[in-house]
């Protein structure tokens, strides 16, 4: 019996920063229209996977910004 494999996602990128920025190229590739429905199923699919990588990041930034704050997030003022 020939043994099927599953395709396996991509890593997730190191930072934040990174992550946004494959975002970026991926949403730019996407609006192109030239990608054939195969590569934009896939690309939608990953940039779900993107953004919520970049959504828990800024969550936990947003978590220990409340800690070091007493559990109150302040308004950002520009010094």
């Amino acid at each position: 019996m020939p043994k099927t494999t599953t395709p396996t996602a991509p890593a997730l990128p190191a930072t934040y920063e990174a992550g946004l920025q494959e975002l970026e190229q991926l949403l730019s590739r996407l609006d192109s229209g030239q990608l054939p429905l195969d590569e934009l199923l896939s690309g939608y699919q990953r940039g779900a996977q993107l953004l919520g990588f970049c959504r828990s990041k800024l969550q936990a930034i947003e978590e220990q910004v409340q800690v070091l704050d007493d559990g109150a997030l302040k308004p950002w003022t520009s010094a």
